[in-house]
């Protein structure tokens, strides 16, 4: 086995898990078999009990894993399937053994040989990304152990990329490079010793920037890169390839001879066709945590895997829940009205996944709105739930419907807990992982988007349910539960026949969505905003002359890449960086592609 341990300097939010990604996709494409381990030097035993705010989305793996965003980078960059060992936390490593620095790298070792990418034997390459900065305080037992195991792996089977900031000073336009030099003369004195340097940029390095990076960090020329700003960040692999950076970790692998030239045509084939994509679909996300677009990052993923897939540039229009109530009305009314403009100007509305009460009115106010206007709509997890709640009240009258979970007392309890877990302990009591869901109609939307089949595995993350005593008298009304569990008790799809396209899934289809194969249920979406909702259906789910490979695990095979994208928000947050993503992908904080 052959390890690459990819660490940051300087500043967070360089970019380290896009790097990862890219650098396992480079190595992919030279024939070697990639699998990838997440280390995060934080308390918690996983990231399940995390706000959004601070840690950004919860990322859930078919075996019912909560772990880190970036591993989601890791199964969509390279189309794996992970565990919830590939994620190590302090909390995780000091449950099991007083010798950390031993236990850590047996850990290592053991989930490295673990195949995730469907074939027998263990993997080529295992791609390693430390979490955090060199020098935080939280990450010593990890970089002790990760310095002791590149001396017993030895020469050749261990390379370490560091990925470090190189700023221009906008005063004189200077790429200075003391931050980086202090940042592996840091790693240096923990025992670390870097290959290459990944430096992040505006712009390309300079060559006399590259001479003096070699001469004070002791690392060749030709092992220094550039990641510099880009469009998109499919370009980053391709950066990579063209300053032969696979070169380089080949070389210090002892894999040259192994490992043929990187075969990236269908890769760069992508990155252009969503250079040139001009003709936008605008889509309403209605949630709770619209200050912060990480916390929904799987979601915008699987919306650019299907806007390329329909050739639609994605714009997405940040409303949060709350700013459509009443109440915003009274205190706001310029937020107020500012809210129902975009989500009036979408072409299409999507209520993610949540917990708890706040803004639960303004996410009813936004299903009532798609299903009485015509507007395509897909509710996801608590999104769905709000579509059942929404229609009990205006369709079948029962002003009082609600959830359980905001309303213990309602009279018409629409979703309740339906206990896998304990209704009073958080995390690791919910309903997770991947389950099996079963088609009930044939002739609906959703299975002819998924090909037709008669089930599908999707992942779970949730505790509530739609109550089944209710189901008959919500389908006499209209509504239909096309998907059920093997029990025929938990309401996995939910339809409204008459819609263009209202769509509600318990489960989180975008955790399974891939560049090349586009979530289902958030195609027909995008589909639907577009108007072309009739073609997809009728090719299987299928779009243009892209998808030649039919259905592969319920998700259509078209070609996809996700480009530049516009996201705009509804109550004056910044949800994106400078406005526009380059790369649709809004971290917060720090440098972004």
């Amino acid at each position: 086995m052959k390890y690459v341990l990819v660490t940051g300097g300087v500043v967070s939010g360089l970019g380290k898990g896009v790097t990862a990604s890219s650098i396992g996709v480079l190595l992919k494409a030279c024939g070697l078999r990639v699998t990838s381990i997440k280390i995060d030097p934080y308390l918690n035993t996983d990231a399940g009990t995390m706000s959004p705010f601070e840690h950004g989305e919860v990322f859930v793996l078919d075996d019912g894993g909560e772990v880190d965003l970036d591993l989601g980078n890791y199964e969509r960059f390279l189309d794996t399937t992970l565990t919830r060992d590939n994620n190590i936390t302090t909390g995780k490593i000091y449950q099991v053994v007083p010798h950390i620095t031993d236990a850590i790298q047996e850990w290592i070792e053991r989930v490295a040989m673990v195949p995730v990418d469907g074939k027998e034997g263990p993997a080529d390459v295992c791609v390693i990304e430390l979490g955090g900065t060199i020098g935080d305080i939280e990450s010593m037992p990890f970089i002790e152990a990760l310095g002791q195991f590149s001396y017993r792996v030895g020469p050749g089977n261990f390379c370490l990329i560091h990925v470090s900031l190189v700023p221009v000073l906008n005063v004189v336009g200077e790429q200075k490079t003391k931050p980086t030099q202090h940042s592996v003369r840091g790693l240096r004195g923990l025992g670390l010793t870097p290959n290459i340097l990944a430096c992040r940029s505006t712009k390309a390095l300079d060559e006399n920037v590259k001479a003096k990076l070699a001469q004070f960090c002791h690392v060749p020329a030709e092992n220094i890169v550039t990641l510099h700003d880009v469009p998109n960040i499919w370009h980053i692999p391709l950066l990579l390839r063209d300053q032969k950076a696979h070169e380089a970790i080949l070389k210090g692998l002892n894999l040259l001879g192994v490992a043929r030239e990187p075969d990236l045509k269908e890769w760069t084939a992508r990155t252009r066709i969503c250079d040139k994509l001009h003709d936008s679909v605008r889509i309403a996300m209605v949630g709770k945590y619209t200050g912060l677009s990480d916390a929904y990052l799987s979601v915008l993923k699987a919306l650019l895997h299907a806007s390329v897939a329909c050739r639609r540039k994605l714009i997405v229009d940040w409303v949060a829940a709350g700013d459509l109530e009443d109440a915003t009305a009274k205190e706001a009314p310029d937020v107020h009205k500012a809210a129902w403009d975009l989500l009036k100007g979408a072409d299409g509305v999507l209520v993610p996944g949540g917990f708890g009460d706040r803004g639960v009115q303004g996410k009813i106010l936004a299903a009532k709105y798609a299903r009485e206007n015509k507007v395509p709509f897909l509710g996801i997890c608590l999104g769905m739930q709000i579509a059942v709640i929404e229609f009990a009240r205006s369709v079948l009258n029962l002003h009082d419907a609600n959830s359980t979970e905001f309303d213990p007392d309602t009279k018409n309890p629409c979703v309740i807990f339906m206990p896998e877990g304990s209704k009073t302990h958080m995390g690791g009591t919910m309903r997770l992982g991947s389950r099996r869901t079963y088609f009930k109609v044939a002739d609906c939307k959703s299975a002819k988007l998924y090909g037709s089949v008669s089930f599908v595995d999707e992942r779970h993350r949730h505790r509530y349910e739609v109550n089944p005593d209710m189901v008959s008298q919500l389908e006499n009304a209209g509504l239909s539960f096309v998907g059920r569990d093997e029990t025929d008790r938990r309401m996995e799809i939910v339809e409204l026949p008459t819609h263009p396209y209202f769509v509600g899934v318990q489960f989180h289809p975008e955790f399974k969505s891939r560049p090349g194969k586009p979530s289902a249920t958030f195609l027909g979406l995008i589909a639907a905003a577009c108007g072309s909702l009739a073609m997809v259906i009728q090719s299987n789910g299928h779009v243009g002359k892209t998808h030649s490979n039919g259905i592969s695990n319920g998700h259509s095979t078209a070609k996809i890449h996700q480009n530049g994208n516009v996201f705009r928000s509804s109550n004056g947050s910044n949800g994106s960086v400078n406005g526009v993503y380059s790369n649709g992908n809004g971290n917060g904080n720090g440098v972004h592609w």
